[in-house]
């Protein structure tokens, strides 16, 4: 008997749906109360480190190179205070054979699910990752979907989308192409139901398991070639997953004490949901429209529990404006002789401004980046932007307003890394735990997971709780 498949009678059937294609039992880590056994979920992969390394270099992913941007690095410094100046470095993670870290992810979850059996896999994304599943199931012989947020109302794709579609489509995946809003999600339950295919989700335990060897590398690679580990790696933000399988890398090398900063595109103002503005932004990840509502519900994602939680690791959080980061995109490509982004470059647009706090012994590492193509390049980006009613003009980068205008800096001092109150944000996130649990009272077990889950300490939470 085929089932029926309205919206909210697939809803219903979600658990079940993402029980049977992710080969996981999320139920088995649930508490009573808020929290869940989080570390028991990342256990249950039944992938160690060297496991995960050994699946990756199957495939061609990982051991990528740790390069020293020694022009940036003078130019920070000619910018900097007399003494200040970190050194930048960068993990070229383009390098990766769909040219992104999200083959990391990819190569981990695709192996997974061709242990297990499955024919075939599903990811719903539109972003490097759906390249980086394609790739990984050509490889492995599994037949692969790709289900893309591309298009608004009036048919509008973004070029940076349409050309992620192309490289899936080369590695011989199915794209399905849909405009903003809710059907990405029935229609993607929908084809797991009716294909029986892997989820291969951005936010399991095995996507990331597989980014933790990122890492791990860049900690290896650091001791090898300066004897001593960075001060600060900076990681591109978006759903959460890029910084908290690095950071769990680096605590599974020993490093301690390197501080976790996340980045993101400043588009305040814009609903990511909202089908007038979907094309009015001109990065498609790596900003604050996912970037902050992650932090502060992690458990929004296509997963019952998700995997990547970025309050957990995160020391600092800081935004960068669109023209600062395609400013930089130009910088690295004109000083340094490298060609990649866009959204890679969001966390070295923040290197360069944190550089200069910094004193010159330091050592920043910008945690990766990405290739570049024919609708992710400066020029069809800001052409697109224009066609949408976007001001392009060069000026000061205070004054940009996501949505009407990008402002690309009139000289580099102006590429600045602005805070924003992690507190704030950790407030939220216990606010947004009592809403969707609808737990008033919550127990000492409770008090004690959003203490971990947020970074801070069970009087934090306490008073957190006592303001609510």
């Amino acid at each position: 008997m085929t089932k029926r498949s309205t919206y909210e009678e697939v809803m219903e059937r979600k658990s079940e749906i993402m029980k049977k294609s992710v080969g996981l039992d999320y139920s088995e880590f649930e508490t009573k109360g808020i929290g869940f056994d989080y570390d028991k979920m990342m256990e249950e992969t039944g992938y160690s480190l060297n496991e995960v390394k050994k699946v990756q270099a199957s495939t061609g992913v990982g051991n990528t190179p740790l390069l020293e941007l020694q022009n940036i690095t003078k130019l920070a410094r000619k910018l900097a205070p007399e003494g200040k100046g970190a050194r930048i470095f960068l993990k070229d993670e383009a390098s990766n054979p769909s040219g992104s870290y999200k083959a990391r992810r990819a190569a981990v979850s695709v192996h997974n699910a061709k242990k297990l059996g499955y024919k075939g896999v599903i990811a719903a994304t539109s972003g490097n990752y759906g390249a980086a599943v394609a790739s990984q199931a050509a490889m492995l012989g599994l037949d692969c979907i790709i289900v893309q947020e591309c298009y608004d109302s009036e048919g509008k794709g973004q070029p940076e989308i349409i050309e992620k579609a192309r490289k899936c489509e080369a590695y011989g995946a199915e794209v399905l192409q849909l405009s903003v809003g809710p059907e990405l999600f029935y229609q993607f339950l929908l084809l797991l139901e009716e294909t029986g295919y892997f989820n291969a989700s951005l936010y399991t335990p095995f996507g990331i398991a597989g980014i933790e060897t990122l890492g791990y590398e860049i900690a290896e690679q650091m001791l090898a070639r300066e004897n001593k580990l960075p001060d600060v790696v900076i990681a591109t933000n978006a759903g959460g997953g890029n910084l908290t399988g690095t950071a769990r890398g680096l605590l599974k090398a020993g490093a301690d004490d390197v501080k976790i900063y996340g980045a993101s595109v400043n588009l305040k103002g814009l609903h990511m949901a909202s089908d007038k503005q979907f094309n009015k932004k001109s990065f498609t990840t790596g900003h604050t429209g996912f970037g902050i509502p992650f932090a502060t519900w992690p458990d929004r994602s296509d997963v019952p529990r998700s995997a990547a939680r970025a309050l957990r690791y995160m020391d600092r959080y800081v935004t960068v404006n669109q023209g600062e980061v395609f400013y930089t995109t130009e910088v690295l490509a004109q000083l340094e002789g490298m060609e990649r982004g866009p959204a890679g470059n969001v966390s070295l647009a923040a290197a360069i401004s944190i550089a200069q706090e910094l004193d010159e012994d330091k050592i920043i590492v910008v945690q990766e980046t990405e290739y570049t193509g024919a609708g992710k390049h400066i020029q069809p980006q800001l052409t697109f932007a224009k066609e949408n009613g976007i001001d392009i003009k060069i000026g000061n980068p205070e004054e940009e307003v996501p949505g009407e205008s990008i402002i690309l800096p009139e000289h580099p001092s102006m590429i600045k890394a602005r805070d924003l109150d992690l507190n704030k944000l950790r407030k939220s996130y216990v606010k947004n735990c009592i809403k969707n649990t609808g737990i008033k009272n919550p127990s000492k077990e409770d008090i004690e997971f959003l203490a971990v889950d947020t970074k801070t300490n069970t009087e934090f939470i306490e008073k957190v709780l006592g303001e609510i």
